[in-house]
This record gives C-alpha cells, sequence and structure tokens, in this order.
C-alpha cells in the first residue's frame, strides 16, 4: 500500500525491515543481502567500526546509496559512554539518528534500563531522533515514550539467540500503552518470528544476525522482507477471532438437502 508509511520523528520510510551489518561473512555479502531485503535503514555499530579504514576496507562503503544510517551505541555500559558515541556519530556523519543501546553485561547483553533511560534524556535534549533497545516491560517502553523518545526498540529475545518472541504478551501492552512507533529488536530468528511481530501490531522488526549467520544471507534477507510485508498486510487485514470449536466455511442452512 503506497500511503501505508513508516513515520519516526521527522523520517519517513517505505519498508518496515530495519537490518544490520554485523556478522557477515564478507562485505560483498553483507551488500547483497541488504539489497535484497528491501531495508531502507541500516544500523552500524559506531564502537566496532574502523574509522581508519578506506575504500573498499570500510565498511561503509558497501552500504548501498539508498539506505539511511542508524548509528548505535552497542557495546556501551554507561550513560557517559552512550551519550558520548552518539556525539560521535552526529559528527562523523550528520545525522540526529541514534539507536541507544546501554547494556547491563556482556554476557546476557539485556538493556540496563535505568541507564537507557538517563541517557536518553541527554540526548532528546541535545535533539537527537532516540530509539532505545529495551526490555519487552511496558513500564519502560512508557517511560522511554515520556521522556521523547522517537520510538522503542523491545526485545523478542535476547541479542543473537534467535529465539523468536518470548513474550508476545508485553508486546501487545508496549503496542497499547504507548503513542510512538514500536519496532521489534533482537532474538528474531527466522522470517515466522518477523511475521509475527508485525501481525502483533509492531511497527517495524530490526534483524541482523538471523541474515548475516543464516546458511544463505541473500535468500534469507528475501524470506524475512516477505514476511514483514505479509504480517503488515495481515494485521491490517484482521485476522478471524480463535474459537474453540469449528465453524463450517460452507455453511448448510438454505441449501437443498439429500434426499
Amino acid at each position: 500500500m503506497t500511503d501505508d508509511l513508516l513515520r519516526i520523528g521527522r523520517y519517513t520510510f517505505r519498508s518496515r525491515l530495519f537490518t544490520g551489518t554485523g556478522r557477515f561473512r564478507d562485505f560483498p555479502t553483507m551488500k547483497a543481502a541488504l539489497e535484497a531485503s528491501g531495508s531502507e535503514v541500516v544500523t552500524v555499530a559506531v564502537r566496532r567500526l574502523d574509522l581508519n579504514a578506506k575504500g573498499e576496507e570500510s565498511l561503509l562503503s558497501w552500504i548501498p546509496e539508498h539506505m539511511t544510517l542508524l548509528p548505535n551505541t552497542a557495546a556501551c555500559f554507561t550513560v557517559e559512554d552512550a551519550v558520548r558515541t552518539a556525539r560521535l556519530a552526529r559528527e562523523l556523519w550528520d545525522t540526529d539518528l541514534v539507536k541507544l543501546e546501554v547494556i547491563s553485561d556482556p554476557k546476557t547483553l539485556l538493556p540496563d534500563v535505568e541507564q537507557t533511560i538517563e541517557a536518553a534524556k541527554i540526548l532528546v535534549k541535545e535533539g537527537f531522533t532516540v530509539l532505545p533497545y529495551t526490555n519487552d516491560d511496558p513500564v519502560a517502553s512508557k517511560k522511554l515514550e515520556d521522556v521523547g523518545c522517537a520510538a522503542v526498540m523491545p526485545l523478542a529475545a535476547p541479542i543473537g539467540s534467535g529465539l523468536g518472541i518470548r513474550n508476545p504478551y508485553n508486546i501487545l501492552m508496549i503496542r497499547e500503552m504507548v503513542k510512538v512507533p514500536v519496532l521489534v529488536d533482537a532474538g528474531v530468528g527466522t522470517a515466522s518470528d518477523v511475521a509475527i511481530a508485525m501481525e502483533l501490531g509492531c511497527d517495524a522488526v530490526l534483524l541482523n544476525t538471523a541474515i548475516a549467520q543464516a546458511r544463505d544471507p541473500v535468500r534469507m534477507a528475501r524470506a524475512m522482507k516477505a514476511a514483514c510485508e505479509a504480517g503488515r498486510d495481515a494485521f491490517l487485514a484482521g485476522r478471524i477471532p480463535k474459537k474453540l470449536y469449528g465453524t463450517a466455511s460452507s455453511p448448510i442452512e438454505g441449501t437443498i438437502s439429500g434426499s
């Protein structure tokens, strides 16, 4: 649908699938997968980027030109590190967009919600369009909206786990409690996970490892694109209610009785 656009702050996108750049076996595969995904937004970990690399040795040179760069603060464990990294990204690429990550510990990679909220307050005041990675916690999501975040990004499951959406009812509650876009982030494993997220009413899905570590990343990227579009269409179409017993799809009332 040409008018079904995703709006985040002052930005508008047609694709509702956001992609990443990590863990691909090589840059050509990454570029081919990004193009196959149909995504318009790609996230890059600022702290893991080799800023000295030039030409084809630079990851940035392999990102398709049509894609919007979404810097992220991955590998930041404090408010100070996250804010500093966001400011560096703004200077490097002249963008106000930032995917805010403040991680609690290196084993679980779960977000530190308290520090995420504090960092969000600072960045919003400085004019950033903040998209925070957070737990699937409706209360935390509402607090992030209240401090001015342009979207909220609850995890489906821990980063890179591929477990899919563990708490669909939490995602539903988040969708009901906040007015800003909801983007499921982290833990997506395959195309059906994307479809489920979209059918729950999420506005978009951000994923990386599920494509990058697939046996065929380009083919998986195509699958993710199709799942995102199908899930969105299903949500807008409105599914039938679930029932305990069967209902005939071809009612017999008014039909000719056999005799």
